[in-house]
């Protein structure tokens, strides 16, 4: 991918912004447990990061996804994943439906003020017994007049104490479980909501996760984005943004973790010389930072094919597979380099041990992204088609 001055003169804004306004106070939030996204989101809105691919007419900026891939690979140079995961469920996770397939009464009711940082949103997908399989939510929308009333429950929900609306994926019908799927645009607020007590979690401890209670509220017709019965798919739509901001927003935060290992690794000593001189050592950094490069040329080419209308599901597929088993491998071979100081809590890279175990598991496990994969390629059991020896 070529990048221009203008996704360079962004990167550097982005930068700058992270070193000034977030990374100060990222320890701060940590302890706290969390961060007033609606202060951070309207300093972010000011500078129209909230809506950098959305449609201008609600105030984004109505620049291709390329754009958002930069801004997603900086925010990696965040030192906490739960305030880089809040971003980008704002940016590419619960507006990417509304942004495309919403009216424009719905746009402009809640869409424009997500841009503009006023509103903080959030995704409802996963439940108690539903996360990787999306087919087999519970949760539910009866359509009453003008209404829908809805009952279900929905869990682990990034921004949920904070959120003034809900991206929310529901049943609408009955039938196929793929056919019968709505999302609706839910206020917070809505009479019927409840919220639990934030999740005390392994990791991203300055991010607020909680389950939430839906008891027979009722919301307008007119906030079903789209088409009813067409949820599914545009949920699977959303999950390629959602799984190509994962991959590459964390590129950087492992890059991190090598460089900060070697500049420790340099410095400290074990039998008379650095500990970094062992090849054992520098061979695996050399290695961890060549998957890196690797998985970074495999994320820029699947935002190519996105942003040309081809479908990146199988590339978007491998990236989040792979990216999660660099956040995996990485910290936890690079804290054994740190010796006992790895093992401290305040050490960086015991925070993103613990950040980036959530990676092979949320917005789709390891076994779900190998599932679409070979499916792409033909060989999943009881496929008509198979590999013919052509490139796919």
């Amino acid at each position: 991918m070529l990048f221009t001055s203008e996704h360079e003169q962004l990167r550097q804004s982005i930068g700058d912004f992270i070193d000034r306004e977030i990374n100060p106070n990222m320890d701060e939030w940590e302890r706290e447990g969390n961060f007033s996204a609606h202060v951070l989101f309207k300093k972010m809105g000011k500078l129209g990061w909230l809506g950098i691919t959305k449609p201008e007419a609600y105030g984004g900026v109505g620049l291709d996804y390329s754009y958002g891939l930069v801004m997603a690979e900086e925010l990696g140079r965040i030192r906490g994943m739960g305030v880089s995961t809040a971003i980008g469920v704002q940016t590419d996770m619960a507006t990417p439906a509304l942004a495309r397939f919403g009216s424009d009464e719905l746009r402009k009711e809640f869409l424009a003020p997500a841009i503009s940082g006023d509103y903080v949103a959030c995704i409802g997908v996963s439940e108690p017994h539903a996360g990787s399989d999306v087919a087999a939510i519970k949760t539910r929308a009866v359509k009453q007049g003008n209404e829908y009333v809805i009952t279900g429950t929905k869990t682990w929900i990034t921004n949920s104490t904070q959120a003034d609306w809900i991206c929310l994926l529901v049943n609408t019908g009955g039938g196929s479980k793929y056919k019968n799927k709505s999302l609706i645009v839910v206020p917070m607020k809505s009479k019927g909501i409840t919220v639990s007590e934030k999740f005390d979690k392994l990791g991203m401890h300055s991010s607020d996760t909680a389950q939430i209670f839906f008891d027979n509220v009722r919301v307008p017709s007119r906030f079903l984005i789209g088409e009813e019965g067409a949820g599914f798919s545009y949920q699977m739509l959303q999950f390629q943004e959602e799984r190509l901001f994962c991959a590459v927003c964390n590129l950087k935060r492992l890059e991190t973790v090598i460089s900060e290992t070697i500049d420790y690794t340099s410095q400290r000593m074990a039998f008379g010389n650095p500990i970094l001189d062992n090849q054992a050592v520098h061979f695996q950094l050399a290695e961890m930072q060549t998957e890196i490069e690797a998985l970074r040329a495999l994320t820029y080419r699947a935002c190519e094919l996105y942003i040309n209308g081809h479908d990146a599901t199988k590339l978007a597929s491998m990236a989040k597979l792979k990216i999660g088993r660099l956040c995996r491998d990485i910290p936890f071979e690079c804290m054994r380099f740190w010796g006992g100081q790895g093992f401290m809590s305040e050490n960086y890279i015991t925070r993103v041990y613990r950040d980036c175990a959530i990676v092979p598991i949320g917005g789709g496990a390891d076994e779900i992204m190998l599932t679409i994969i070979a499916k792409y390629l033909g060989i999943l059991p009881g496929q008509s088609q198979r590999p013919n020896g052509k490139n796919q």
